[in-house]
């Protein structure tokens, strides 16, 4: 049984095993090893994810089974460049493999969406790799459009992404 709750700076380390996990699992073939290792550093690290943790801008919510996490959500300030007024950003939105397919995705976008809608955001947005066609197929499904793109830098590759939004 798959069970929420938010997480805590107690979560960091586990936490970023995961992440580094889904990330290397899904995206990790289209990159040079060093980029790879780089970019893993730097998002899901002291200076990432684990310091995101300590952070009350973001909130972060995990998917657990068995006292281990198998997926998690974060939202916070927008990091993309630019004015961004009432917008927050969905940073994260990731389940590990085995897990996917059961829920555990809808039940975390709708809280995404409840915690945004309780900060008082209009609109939620977010980047998604180009070919990322399950992804962008989720997001569109919660009303989510394309309206741009954003080079997604991993380590010195810079990857095609597009923006969504969702208006709330």
């Amino acid at each position: 049984m798959i069970e929420y709750r938010d997480a805590t700076p107690a979560d960091g380390d586990e936490l970023a095993r995961v992440a580094r996990r889904v990330f290397t699992e899904t995206f990790g073939a289209l990159y040079r090893q060093e980029d790879l290792k780089a970019y893993l550093e730097s998002a899901y690290g002291e200076n990432g994810l684990i310091g995101v943790l300590r952070d009350a801008n973001y909130s972060v919510r995990l998917a657990i089974e068995a006292d281990a996490i198998v997926g998690y959500c974060t939202i916070g300030p927008v990091a993309f460049p630019g004015d961004w007024p009432g917008a927050i950003e969905l940073h994260n939105l990731y389940v590990l493999g085995p897990w996917q397919g059961e829920g555990i995705a809808p039940r975390l976008m709708d809280w995404a969406i409840g915690r945004a809608r309780e900060r008082d955001a209009r609109e939620i947005v977010l980047s998604v790799y180009v070919d990322n066609h399950r992804a962008k197929r989720f997001y569109q499904r919660y009303g989510f459009e394309e309206f741009g793109k954003y080079t997604f830098m991993v380590g010195s590759h810079a990857d095609d992404d597009r923006l969504m939004r969702l208006k709330l």
